[in-house]
């Protein structure tokens, strides 16, 4: 993103610019929101919506679909999205690769570009004013709020230039062209197995549960829990959110080693990402997975 060269000679007051404006276009009522703000929004209402419809239409078996979505979904986030795609920790077949990505789509959390790119972003700007969501402004803003305002990211970030790997393959920009349809007939496949039951406990109660529970790593792990590693930023281990979410609030180890395909590093840190990805690698299917070494451990203990 180019950057004019009068703010060059006062950088204090560019800051303070940027932060100023980011804090106008914040302001949900008060600015344009553009066509992607709205249907993000909208589909976020949708959802919650359905989950105040679901006890309404209580089933033992809508009860065990909104648990399959919420394992399926978010076992696609944390193995495909974030350890396979967005950073590359271990490699499978395209096969599998594509199907996982598409157990992603499931969560309604975007498509694998526009996450991937996002997570790359915060990860290369993490807590500073060009994190896409920075914990810096506010709860609210870092778990949720960020989602809305599109035209902030970019102004923060730029365009999507880091998922050029994405990008050149046919499967991933077949998603991102089509990711509405496939919710759509996610939603119709749901209602015609199951009715409103199904619905609103498999896209409504499955989706929001994970979705939070993603949204919680953005958020609460970095300003509550642990610290075991020297992190330039302020990342937190946050053990009792582990299961949930499927490994991925061992949050400090993350961002100590970015590129492990383990983020439980302890044995008694549970990481049900990292089972999967062990249990492929044992049966040939995973291959460079990749692992902190001793002496990068050391060199980023926080007591050594």
């Amino acid at each position: 993103m180019s950057v004019p060269s009068s703010e060059d000679e006062n950088p204090r007051k560019t800051v303070e610019d940027k932060a100023e404006m980011g804090r106008r276009k914040r302001a949900i009522w008060e600015r344009k929101w553009k066509r992607l703000d709205i249907v993000k929004a909208s589909a976020s209402l949708f959802v919650h919506f359905l989950c105040l419809l679901a006890p309404f239409h209580f089933t033992w078996p809508a009860l065990r679909v909104a648990l399959v979505v919420y394992t399926v979904g978010g076992l696609g986030i944390t193995v495909s999205y974030h350890r396979n795609l967005a950073h590359r920790s271990f490699k499978v077949p395209k096969w599998l690769e594509y199907l996982f990505a598409y157990c992603g789509l499931l969560a309604i959390q975007g498509d694998p570009i526009d996450w991937v790119n996002t997570h790359r972003y915060h990860h290369q700007f993490t807590d500073s004013d060009r994190d896409p969501h920075s914990p810096n402004e506010g709860f609210w803003f870092s778990h949720l709020l960020w989602l809305f305002d599109t035209g902030y990211l970019v102004e923060k970030c730029g365009r999507r230039t880091n998922v050029d790997d994405l990008k050149r393959q046919w499967y991933y920009k077949f998603l991102q062209r089509t990711v509405l349809y496939h919710i759509l007939a996610f939603g119709f496949i749901l209602y015609y197995f199951g009715g409103l039951s199904f619905l609103t406990w498999g896209m409504g109660i499955g989706v929001a549960m994970e979705h939070h529970v993603t949204c919680l790593i953005n958020s609460l792990c970095h300003i509550w829990g642990s610290r075991t590693w020297k992190t330039s930023d302020s990342s937190r281990n946050v053990w009792w959110l582990s299961v949930l979410s499927f490994g991925e609030s061992w949050h400090n180890n993350h961002h100590a080693f970015e590129s492990s395909a383990r983020q439980g590093l302890e044995w008694w840190q549970i990481d049900i990402s990292w089972y999967i990805v062990r249990f492929l690698e044992i049966i040939g299917l995973a291959t460079d997975v990749k692992l902190p070494s001793e002496s990068q451990r050391r060199r980023m203990a926080l007591v050594r």
